[in-house]
């Protein structure tokens, strides 16, 4: 009589003994490791440029609220005198406010006034540090006075 010895049969014709798929699925695991660890690392990457993205427009929308805030403070100046006209020096005290980006002011900041009758036109511009050289954000607002 010819029995197996440890209680086991012998594999019938077509079928898998146990080691064949053990050796076949090993690889297959590191593969799948390898592919979720770059479909990870994309999207670590993706949240960091979002994070940099949100961080730019909160420091524009920053600067932009500075530069209305500026030029309030020279209508509030004007509304105080009763009229457009200013004086040089009150003006070029407001404009070196501006220029100053350490003390509430705006980065590379200029203010311009400009007069027509009972007019004022005063405009805040800017360029952000991020920013190309070329490019300059603008705040532009009218006062009548009459």
């Amino acid at each position: 009589m010819n029995t197996p010895r440890s209680g086991l049969r012998p594999a019938a014709a077509g079928q898998r003994t146990g080691r064949r798929t053990r050796c076949g699925n090993h690889g297959f695991s590191m593969i799948e490791i390898l592919v979720v660890l770059v479909l990870v690392s994309v999207g670590l990457l993706g949240l960091v440029g979002l994070q940099a993205r949100a961080v730019q427009v909160s420091v524009n929308a920053d600067d932009s609220n500075r530069a209305a805030l500026m030029a309030n403070e020279l209508v509030t100046a004007m509304w105080g005198a009763g009229s457009v006209n200013l004086s040089s020096a009150a003006v070029n005290n407001w404009n070196l406010r501006v220029a100053d980006a350490t003390a509430s002011g705006l980065p590379s900041g200029v203010g311009t006034v400009t007069v027509t009758a009972n007019v004022a036109r005063i405009t805040v511009a800017w360029r952000a540090p991020h920013e190309p050289a070329g490019r300059q954000s603008r705040y532009v607002t009218e006062v009548l006075i009459p």
